[in-house]
């Protein structure tokens, strides 16, 4: 759930010269696919695991969170975190749903093939800022005369999945403002920046809305520009995109935030944090504003935004940092580093030599 940055505009660059790098690498010879499909994935795989193992040893208070999470799972109620990770296959589900109901404006994909895509991109956002690599590792699910154009419609599936954050971290900002400001009151500037970052949440909200259901308004727009022409190839699908489609789109991004939300509030318990209803769902919608907005450069540096934004929001209500890294941390390995493997894995099953 991040704002789309520069990385799709290189990727459309590239995509406009004659020769992509995705040509290039299906003319490779046998030898050179052999070392894409059978070192590169388990390389990948292997590098990831290791910058896993990394991050945790170097974060304050880790072996406590961790002795909590293997308790956990040994528990009475472990049923909490066997049900998270089921809800995992779903959250990403969902995603490749809303990917697929896109790029039916270029032909469509399977469901089978948009979900081995996610997972792939998974992988690749990993190690790419903002986890912009997302967008490389589905277009390697797509043939490459339709990439450009995909990487258009991934972008509004992202739009989609930020109003959503905006929406409800807007509304967990504004329901709790005055609990926010108390907690900030020695710091005699801090009132100020408070209100103007409410301001500028608003504008952001205000203006992708607009951007989002005006898509077809906006191409039109760009169509009478002359230096929009390079681009106009990869963005005149958007002109199908109607109502309907979006509407839909926005529909299944509401429906995996609930499933975070449901995922947080499952294993909270666990590790000794108990929140309200409002709590949770305010506290959480702060917490994955600030991912949505703040940049990061890897999925190492997400983990320290994860856990530092996750204590800072939810110890407004009193829960225990420890309680709330354990739970954070677990969240984040069901969510992201699990998929994260798989993709890496389905990397061996890319036929670099076929469309």
């Amino acid at each position: 759930m991040s704002v789309p940055g520069s990385i799709p505009r290189i990727i459309l660059d590239v995509l406009s010269k004659r020769r992509t790098i995705f040509d290039a690498v299906l003319r490779l010879n046998k030898n050179i696919k052999i070392i894409f499909n059978y070192i590169l994935g388990p390389l990948v795989f292997v590098l990831l695991s290791y910058s896993i193992y990394r991050q945790i040893v170097h974060q304050p208070n880790w072996k406590g969170s961790l002795d909590q999470l293997f308790k956990a799972i040994a528990g009475p109620q472990q049923w909490r975190l066997w049900l998270v990770l089921a809800l995992m296959p779903l959250n990403w589900g969902i995603e490749a749903r809303k990917w697929q109901l896109a790029l039916r404006r270029i032909g469509g994909i399977s469901y089978r093939r948009a979900y081995k895509a996610i997972f792939t991109g998974t992988t690749l956002a990993s190690f790419t800022p903002n986890r912009m690599g997302e967008y490389l590792g589905r277009i390697l699910y797509i043939e490459p005369g339709k990439r450009g154009a995909s990487v258009s419609l991934t972008i509004v599936c992202s739009i989609a999945q930020l109003l959503v954050t905006l929406t409800m971290g807007l509304a967990g900002f504004w329901y709790f403002f005055p609990l926010i400001r108390a907690h900030f009151a020695g710091h005699a500037s801090m009132g100020f920046w408070l209100n103007v970052l409410l301001v500028l949440i608003i504008l952001l909200l205000v203006s992708l809305t607009i951007i989002y259901f005006r898509v077809s308004w906006l191409v039109g727009k760009l169509e009478k520009v002359s230096w929009s022409a390079r681009w106009l190839p990869y963005i005149r699908v958007l002109e199908n995109c109607d109502a309907t489609i979006l509407n839909r789109i926005l529909f299944l991004s509401f429906l995996r935030y609930l499933v975070f939300v449901v995922q947080y509030a499952l294993v909270f318990p666990l590790f000794g944090v108990f929140l309200g209803i409002p709590q949770v769902l305010g506290g959480l919608g702060i917490v994955f504003l600030i991912m949505a907005v703040v940049p990061t450069f890897t999925f190492l540096t997400e983990l320290g935004l994860r856990w530092e934004t996750s204590i800072q929001a939810l110890e407004l209500f009193g829960a225990g940092a420890i309680g709330v890294f354990a739970a954070s941390l677990a969240i984040w390995l069901i969510n992201l580093i699990i998929p994260a493997l798989i993709g890496s894995l389905l990397i061996l099953s890319i036929k670099s030599g076929k469309k």
